[in-house]
Formats: C-alpha cells, sequence, structure tokens
C-alpha cells in the first residue's frame, strides 16, 4: 500500500523509472501537451473537466512521491499583454506547496519558448496534463536524487 498522496498507477510507475535530472512537467489546461514534449514523455491526461483537477493539486500529489532539485515555471514574455500584471497568482499557491513539501527550493520562470526547450529535451520523461484554467500554470519539474535518511 504506498504511503505518500499520489495513487494513480500509471503516473506512479513512470515516476519509478525516472532518475536523477528526469523533468516531470504538470500542464495547464490550455499547454499543447501532445505537441510539445520530449522524445522519451509519456502523457498522462488527467483534465477531466474545466478546472479538474488543478495543476496545484497534481503538483502536491507528486512532491509527495519523488525528490526534486528544481521547479520551473513558464515564464511570461515581456511583449504578452499578461506580463503587465506581474506574476500570475497561481506562482503564489504553488511557493507554498513546495514549502509545505518541505523544500527549500525557489520558483524558476523559464520564458514560454525555452520553457518549451527544456519539455522537448530527451530529459523529460512524463507530463500530466490537468484541466486547470488558471494562465501561466505550467510547472516543470527536475527530479533529484533519492538520498539515505
Amino acid at each position: 500500500m504506498l504511503k505518500h498522496q499520489l495513487i494513480h498507477p500509471q503516473i506512479n510507475a513512470l515516476l519509478g523509472r525516472a532518475g536523477h535530472h528526469s523533468r516531470v512537467l504538470i500542464a495547464d489546461g490550455n499547454y499543447p501537451a501532445w505537441s510539445k514534449k520530449g522524445p522519451n514523455a509519456e502523457l498522462v491526461s488527467l483534465n477531466l473537466s474545466p478546472g479538474i483537477p488543478t495543476v496545484a493539486q497534481v503538483l502536491r500529489a507528486v512532491l509527495s512521491a519523488v525528490p526534486i532539485e528544481q521547479v520551473n515555471v513558464m515564464g511570461i514574455p515581456s511583449e504578452d499583454p499578461y506580463a503587465r500584471q506581474g506574476e500570475p497568482p497561481v506562482w503564489d499557491e504553488f511557493r507554498r506547496i513546495v514549502q509545505d513539501a518541505g523544500l527549500s527550493l525557489a520558483l524558476e520562470p523559464v520564458l514560454k519558448w525555452d520553457f518549451y526547450k527544456q519539455v522537448e529535451s530527451s530529459d523529460h520523461v512524463l507530463t500530466i496534463q490537468t484541466g486547470d484554467q488558471s494562465l501561466w500554470a505550467n510547472v516543470l519539474l527536475t527530479l533529484a536524487c533519492r538520498t539515505a535518511v
């Protein structure tokens, strides 16, 4: 019986096969998940309905299951009209979830087109597509080494 919060069998299997430096994308409902993925990545579509589940809900579950060394979010290009509004409100929720998971990691924005390039790398092993309707709510996690306790 699993002790962490992530109980999805396919996601657990894919994370179990992943190693150090593997990348996992938790994508919002607007992300082009089928066309923007790495050559080794699998897509798990959890987008049940608009807003269900959210990236934050999936992030919380994934962080309970695997060690993470880096958290990237899709940064907003300066020419995008949304950039004038500052950071997306959902980023504060992501920061709280990372902190609640006991991690002392900062969210590191990567501009949209560079974010796509990172996702399209051979290190990308999994995209979890959500139904999140929040703008700029994509999170790219880099897995860390499992260390002795």
